[in-house]
């Protein structure tokens, strides 16, 4: 009997480690994708909203791992290391797991990741054909959002690609900075009380539909909806009462903070792609743009001075920005890239609001050896009424942005 027992039991321990052993094999599970992306450049000008400054400088420098956790689950944890002022920060961009396919194409996401909403926001800055993100992005966006929360998408079964999302947030890189207003002297002041602020405060939907025109072309249009519970801000009167009032931390450098925030912000987007019967390695030509409108950006009540503490119009009452961007790829190794958008946003001063524009053209020329080097030449030209920081100018940057490692596939 005890002879036998010993082959059983060797048996058994196979069996058991078997699909351990199975697993192993699958070589995403055992060997996760590790990469890094360098970004360092030269600027002749400071650039308007939180953009890159003159002189020698870093980027975003990213550190990112990926893979298949099981059969079931993905990972990736992203980190960014930034300069700024002679300081290194480090920030965790992403760290999500997602659902591999839940069945009747419905997926989640959780943990900190991009938000959907938009065109550029789920993609990462350094896959942009230009130096910086556009003027929009950089006032509303933060550059791009990213946050804790979930997300639940559907790819519903059509011939044109249709797909919807929801996600839930933190929203803490969203709050509105607040501002309290001084009747006497009739002057703005930047209060630092506590302001109770709701611990979910970002929702999002948005819905994207695509498809193909022939071999050669591919379009996509979305639309999203964010609704920020702590959008709004409320500017408060001296002496009616104590105020909960909070000014956030100022908005520059790389905290990824919203710098113009709003109740509602509706986001438009369109990309339309071409290149000679579907092949994109030689020649190809993007064309794309969105449209955000920002609404509801401030409190209107009314005070025992039987006025509104703005003398504004209720219409008035809003931020908006957009871009349009032609990038044309005319062979392997050179890309070159034509932008233009415009940011126009309000801001409180005294008893009324000022009104803000900022105007940015940008030419790009890129030299890419292979798809993991870029070396890039950008001329931009920045117009700006009332904001503060930075002159109108004519900047010249010159970037590289190099991946080590294994990197994921860029979004459409």
């Amino acid at each position: 009997m005890s002879v036998l027992k010993t082959p059983l039991s060797l048996v058994a321990i196979a069996c058991a480690f078997a699909p351990i052993i199975v697993m192993a094999e699958d070589s995403s599970l055992t060997n996760p994708n590790i990469s890094a992306v360098l970004d360092g450049y030269y600027q002749t000008g400071d650039r308007g909203l939180d953009g890159r400054g003159e002189g020698f400088g870093l980027g975003e420098t990213e550190l990112a791992i990926s893979a298949n956790i099981d059969d079931l689950f993905y990972g990736k944890m992203t980190a960014i290391l930034a300069v700024h002022d002679d300081e290194t920060e480090v920030e965790l961009e992403e760290a999500f797991i997602q659902t591999m396919g839940l069945g009747a194409g419905f997926d989640i996401r959780a943990g900190r990741f991009l938000s959907d909403v938009g065109y550029l926001n789920n993609q990462h800055p350094h896959s942009d054909a230009f130096v910086d993100r556009p003027g929009a992005y950089r006032a509303f966006m933060g550059g791009h959002y990213f946050d804790d929360g979930v997300r639940l998408t559907y790819v519903a079964p059509t011939e044109l690609f249709w797909t919807m999302g929801v996600e839930v947030f933190k929203g803490s890189k969203m709050h509105a900075a607040e501002e309290h207003y001084d009747h006497d002297d009739h002057s703005m002041e930047e209060e630092h009380a506590e302001r109770d602020y709701k611990t979910i405060g970002v929702y999002s939907a948005f819905t994207k539909l695509g498809g193909d025109i022939g071999v050669s072309s591919s379009w996509q249009l979305g639309l999203s909806y964010l609704r920020n519970e702590n959008g709004m801000g409320f500017i408060e009167e001296e002496g009616d009462h104590e105020p909960h009032i909070e000014a956030e931390d100022d908005h520059s450098g790389h905290n990824h903070n919203a710098a113009f925030t709003g109740e509602n912000t509706y986001i438009a987007d369109f990309v339309f792609k071409w290149a000679p019967d579907g092949n994109y390695k030689y020649q190809h030509l993007t064309l794309s743009g969105e449209y955000f409108r920002v609404t509801d950006i401030f409190s209107f009540e009314e005070h025992e001075h039987d006025h509104d503490i703005l003398s504004t119009e209720k219409s008035d009452d809003y931020h908006q920005g957009w871009y349009v961007s032609s990038v044309y790829q005319f062979s392997p190794n050179w890309s070159a890239g034509l932008r233009y958008g415009e940011v126009d946003t309000h801001e409180a001063h005294g008893d009324h609001l000022d009104s803000q524009k900022l105007k940015e053209t940008e030419l790009s020329l890129a030299w890419h050896h292979s798809h993991f080097s870029t070396v890039r030449l950008q001329y931009t030209n920045q117009k700006g009424t009332n904001f503060d920081g930075f002159e109108d100018d004519n900047i010249i940057t010159l970037q590289y942005v190099m991946t080590l490692g294994a990197h994921g596939a860029h979004q459409f």
